[in-house]
């Protein structure tokens, strides 16, 4: 079977700086798979290479089959492709419905448009309630639900999630583990879950990589890398308190 996202070798820098050092990535369709590691490994970056706002200097990027490196980002998100930054981004002045729609600018069905508003209102009741109010004036973790509303907007068939459980306190952030399974289990969407909360994010993928200083240090089952003692020392000891509140499921 060929991989819906399949990243083969890839180096990116940052002026002489390398972040990314031939690093290689596969996402089969159905997926979710999570990138692990302490800030500075290059999870971001791998990100960012893949929605064409880093450009790697060498190796390949493909989806569904054909090469998208090089693309440009609008044109990544036309091919199926939607990112959830870290820090979320959203605009702190626009209603929620209107960051919401923000997510669907490439699209041209109205009425799909608004069906699927609606069902993201059933995902996020919260935000029908504030679907007048200024998208600045939220909790963080009601922010969290529109950058990732905003995303699904766009009808993605892949989904790649930023740092979701960032600076969200353990109950928030069980919520974002239950939304990103139902997304994958109930949408069909494919994800790629970078996470510092690496307890969360080896319970919710089926595979997952670590990455150290721009390299892949390990990969395997998410089962099988809960239970590698060398991931328990760097990733899941003393310091992922939050992660280890955050998600029981």
């Amino acid at each position: 079977m060929s991989a819906l996202l399949s990243i083969e070798a890839i180096d990116v820098r940052y002026d002489k700086v390398r972040a990314l050092n031939g690093v290689s990535i596969r996402l089969d369709k159905g997926e979710v798979v999570a990138l692990i590691g302490a800030n500075g490994a290059g999870k971001s970056t791998t990100l960012r290479a893949i929605c064409g706002l880093a450009r790697p200097v060498a190796g390949q990027i493909s989806f569904d089959g054909a090469p998208i490196s090089g693309l440009r980002a609008d044109q990544i998100v036309a091919r199926g492709i939607s990112m959830v930054p870290e820090g979320r981004h959203i605009y702190p002045f626009m209603t929620v419905k209107d960051n919401l729609l923000m997510g669907a600018f490439l699209r041209r069905d109205k009425a799909g448009i608004a069906s699927d508003l609606e069902r993201l209102f059933v995902r996020f009741p919260r935000l029908k309630e504030r679907m007048g109010q200024q998208a600045g004036t939220l909790s963080g973790g009601e922010q969290q639900m529109v950058a990732i509303g905003r995303a699904l907007m766009a009808r993605p068939r892949l989904l790649l999630l930023d740092e979701p459980s960032l600076g969200l306190a353990p109950q928030m952030i069980r919520e974002i583990a239950r939304v990103i399974k139902s997304v994958n289990q109930e949408d069909g969407v494919s994800i790629l879950l970078v996470e510092q909360n690496s307890r969360m994010a080896l319970k919710v993928s089926n595979r997952a990589y670590a990455l150290a200083t721009g390299r892949i240090a390990l990969e395997g089952s998410s089962a099988d890398l809960l239970t590698n003692e060398e991931i328990r020392k760097l990733y899941l000891g003393i310091g992922d308190a939050e992660a280890s509140a955050g998600v029981h499921a």
